[in-house]
């Protein structure tokens, strides 16, 4: 296969060379142009087929969340987001993913703009392959009901396309759900926007965690990631921990790090690895199945990226792949006893 074409937009040409820059030694991916506004960039596509493009969200004539939409609606392909890690551009990256951006990549206010974007070229390849979906059509769900908790808890792990799928599972959740641990990879500021956004739509109380904080049913913990990672203590009354170690297959926060952290209380414990590139929750999910507890994951055709779930099945760390839309039904199932959950 030949080097997936790439076409930069964004209104500065500072980031347009760094990320042309960043991406020039990478043979899987071909810079093929530039352009500086939503008007430019929507002839660059017309002239030069892009795999995917990486898109700035302010820009002048028309912000990139307007163009996102209008693209998504005439002619759907592979988007990457650039937005500031500013609260106001946090906020925006999380729209453009329900708009169908496969993902976002945090642009620093000051600085560290290499650090940032070293990633970039495997979420770019990434990307060009994913599953495009069509943004708007989840329909309504009403959360679960009748669920009596059987003392076991949640761990979710998930990447690239997660916070679509995130969505989608919490909101079958009831009011009163097992206790619930996430780490999905974003930067600090859109973990943030992620949780004022989903918090209002779902039934159980939606937060990010804090140190120490006791595991309760009915609530459901983000990693606030940042410089932590999310882990939990065992124990018959366990609690989330914020562990500030290195990253761990690239990310802070790291799935492997929730799921491995979780070994003590595995026999009470059901992990779920979603959609996302690379391999990280993949040998954290062997130790948890190994250790005793139930493990699975999302299958390929509901996957934006299938490469932690693919990883996870590969080496016999999930037990099965399950469709997302089956997902919250098969952890209710797992954690207690509800009239709404079939198998």
């Amino acid at each position: 296969m030949g080097a997936k074409r790439v076409l930069i937009v964004d209104d500065s040409p500072t980031i347009r060379q760094l990320i042309r820059t960043l991406l020039a030694n990478d043979r899987r991916l071909r810079v093929v142009g530039e352009a500086g506004d939503p008007y430019e960039a929507r002839e660059k596509i017309k002239d030069l087929a892009p795999d995917v493009i990486t898109l700035d969200v302010e820009m002048p004539r028309m912000n990139g969340l307007s163009f996102l939409e209008k693209l998504m609606r005439l002619r759907p392909m592979p988007v990457v987001m650039v937005s500031t890690e500013t609260q106001k551009g946090s906020a925006a990256a999380l729209e453009a993913l329900s708009l169908g951006a496969i993902d976002c990549i945090g642009k620093p206010a000051s600085g560290a703009l290499d650090e940032a974007f070293q990633n970039l070229g495997d979420l770019l390849v990434a990307a060009a392959d994913a599953r495009l979906r069509e943004p708007g059509l989840r329909k309504p769900v009403d959360p679960a009901t009748g669920f009596r908790w059987n003392g076991r808890y949640v761990l979710i792990g998930s990447s690239t396309g997660g916070v679509d799928a995130l969505e989608t599972i919490l909101s079958e959740f009831p009011e009163n759900c097992p206790p619930t641990l996430i780490t999905q990879h974003m930067p600090e500021t859109f973990l943030e926007s992620f949780v004022r956004r989903l918090a209002p739509k779902i039934a159980p109380r939606f937060e990010l965690a804090t140190d120490n904080a006791p595991l309760l049913q009915g609530k459901v913990y983000i990693a606030p990631g940042g410089a932590y990672h999310l882990g939990v203590s065992g124990g018959d009354t366990p609690k989330c921990k914020l562990l500030s170690d290195e990253k761990r297959n690239g990310h802070r926060p790291s799935v492997d790090v929730l799921f491995d952290s979780a070994r003590p209380i595995a026999q009470r414990s059901v992990a779920c690895l979603l959609t996302g590139m690379g391999r990280d929750g993949a040998e954290g999910m062997l130790a948890l199945r190994q250790a005793g507890a139930t493990c699975i994951a999302q299958d390929q055709a509901t996957s934006v990226v299938f490469g932690m779930p693919r990883a996870a099945l590969e080496i016999g760390a999930a037990e099965r792949a399950v469709p997302l839309g089956r997902i919250a039904q098969n952890i209710l199932q797992l954690t207690g006893r509800t009239s709404a959950v079939s198998v």
